[in-house]
């Protein structure tokens, strides 16, 4: 890992009408709108997918560190994450995320073990640790016969 502070820059570019075009500065690029609820094109990402998507993608991201360093196997990771957008004080903001994970792990792999890689994984989460609403995890270990 690279020294810390480490920085991120994404440049966003608007015009009147449609989309915002937006790129990381390793080049990678997206196209962002308001989401449905906000006026904006169905079907595309919208800040407040992007906000959720950092989140489980940032979850499995710390699991996968947990169960490498802790030498957990596992077969697969599913994790959805969902933000409720609210009005506070006059203000919209979210306020609370919740994670369903379900994580699939080979015959014979202790249960409670890989129940709290997920939960660690959740504790230790950049994003979840930067947000300032409650997040909530959901756990199912699947263990084929």
């Amino acid at each position: 890992m690279d020294k810390l502070p480490h920085h991120y820059r994404v440049d966003a570019s608007a015009t009147p009408g449609g989309a915002i075009a937006t790129a990381t500065d390793e080049g990678a690029g997206l196209e962002v709108d308001a989401p449905a609820q906000f006026g904006g094109e169905p079907g595309g990402w919208s800040p407040e997918h992007l906000l959720t998507s950092s989140l489980a993608s940032c979850f499995a991201l710390t699991f996968k560190a947990i169960a490498a360093a802790s030498g957990l196997e596992w077969k697969s990771l599913q994790a959805g994450a969902e933000g409720t957008l609210d009005k506070i004080d006059r203000a919209m903001q979210f306020t609370a995320f919740h994670i369903d994970a379900t994580l699939t792990v080979p015959a014979g792999t202790n249960r409670d073990r890989a129940v709290e890689a997920l939960e660690r994984a959740e504790r230790h989460c950049l994003v979840t640790n930067t947000l300032k609403c409650p997040v909530t995890l959901a756990v199912s270990i699947e263990i084929p016969d």
